[in-house]
């Protein structure tokens, strides 16, 4: 075994944890990214994600990245649509170039995010198995494979089931009652044509209350699709997804009497069938100070998906990195400062996501989303 002291480790490779290293690099401030995954590629990074003016373009501007971002815009991919179970169109807004939020694939801006960093900045394979503080602010962590690091300041962007949180209170992510069942297809325009009509140059809505089917294009011919289900945490426990075929048939049955262009994003897809309960935070979820740890992204605000978690956690990344910068030589002082624009920064957006997966959904759907959409500040699951 052997001990690495570390000034600034973070904990999580994910877009929060990467803006952090990248801004402070920028300000020539060198921090070491823990990450589980033994490599970039080791697992796919999900689906495309919006990236908003406020927040997300915000702290890449401040990470020195927007021309690179600019170069992996999917172009064309903020169409959104909105279908009725047979297929009817319900509401059709086409991509007309005057949308602020453009679409880039997770993995694309995560190797973006990467590939500004110093080599030797992630160190890959290293799952953090226990934190132990060592007093005046110091942390060391143990890895799986037994060696250990000690930190000057420790950062938690390690997402839903942090191991850095449990040093800041005994706040737990609970199920919120809703979970995604996520799909492909590929090279859908050849294989699924009616289908990959049905969808779309963008995302394809077709909710009713309590269930729905979600659709996204992404390059090459790719239909992205999250089924969506207010179901009990038994229901998803009945579902054997060791047995792709049945998993995909039970799911497929909450959705007889669909159309087919629509059931073949869950029967025809090219994956297994994968289930991703949502779960949450407590409303504003916020601790006190604690000496030389803080969180950013999902595992300081975890809530719903409404299209602001990746934005938000990047914002916090380069936000922490500037409070850093702002008070050199007192780590204490950075982080209070940081915190106090996190938490209500964070609040707002509970409600914001609580409200998403309600018109989603909840009893008005899809009309309440048509009615969001109309309005001019379409959100993103």
């Amino acid at each position: 075994m052997h001990t690495t002291p570390t000034p600034i480790a973070v904990v999580g490779a994910g877009l929060g944890g990467l803006t952090l290293a990248r801004v402070l690099h920028v300000h020539g401030i060198p921090a070491t990214v823990y990450e589980a995954d033994p490599s970039p590629a080791s697992r796919t990074q999900g689906g495309q994600l919006d990236i908003h003016e406020d927040d997300g373009q915000r702290a890449l501007a401040d990470a020195g990245l927007t021309e690179a971002f600019r170069a992996i815009i999917h172009e064309g991919a903020e169409a959104l649509r909105v279908l009725d179970p047979h297929g009817a169109l319900l509401h059709d807004r086409p991509d007309d170039g005057t949308a602020r939020r453009p679409e880039v694939l997770r993995g694309d801006l995560r190797h973006v995010l990467l590939d500004s960093l110093p080599d030797g900045t992630v160190r890959w394979g290293h799952k953090v198995t226990r934190v132990l503080p060592l007093g005046d602010g110091r942390h060391e962590l143990t890895f799986a494979d037994g060696s250990t690091a000690t930190s000057g300041l420790l950062v938690g962007a390690d997402g839903a089931w942090s191991k850095v949180r449990p040093l800041l209170g005994d706040a737990r992510p609970t199920y919120t009652g809703t979970t995604f069942v996520e799909t492909y297809l590929h090279d859908a325009d050849e294989r699924h044509a009616a289908t990959a009509r049905a969808v779309g140059d963008g995302a394809m809505y077709a909710l009713t209350p309590g269930k729905g089917i979600v659709a996204h294009r992404e390059a090459g011919g790719v239909l992205h699709t999250y089924v969506q289900l207010s179901r009990p945490a038994e229901w998803i426990a009945g579902i054997d997804l060791a047995d792709p075929a049945a998993a995909t048939a039970r799911v497929a049955a909450e959705f007889d009497g669909w159309a087919p262009e629509l059931t073949a994003l869950i029967t025809a897809s090219d994956t297994a069938p994968v289930a991703r309960m949502i779960h949450t935070l407590p409303d504003g979820h916020r601790w006190d100070r604690v000496p030389g740890v803080t969180l950013l992204g999902d595992a300081a605000h975890l809530m719903p998906p409404s299209g602001d978690g990746a934005n938000l956690a990047m914002f916090d990344g380069a936000e922490l990195a500037k409070a850093i910068v702002a008070h050199p030589g007192d780590v204490e002082a950075a982080l209070t400062a940081y915190e106090a624009a996190l938490f209500p920064r964070s609040e707002g957006f509970y409600a914001d996501a609580r409200e998403i997966i309600d018109l989603c959904l909840g009893d008005r759907a899809p009309f309440g989303l048509i009615d969001l959409f109309t309005a001019g500040s379409p959100q993103r699951s």
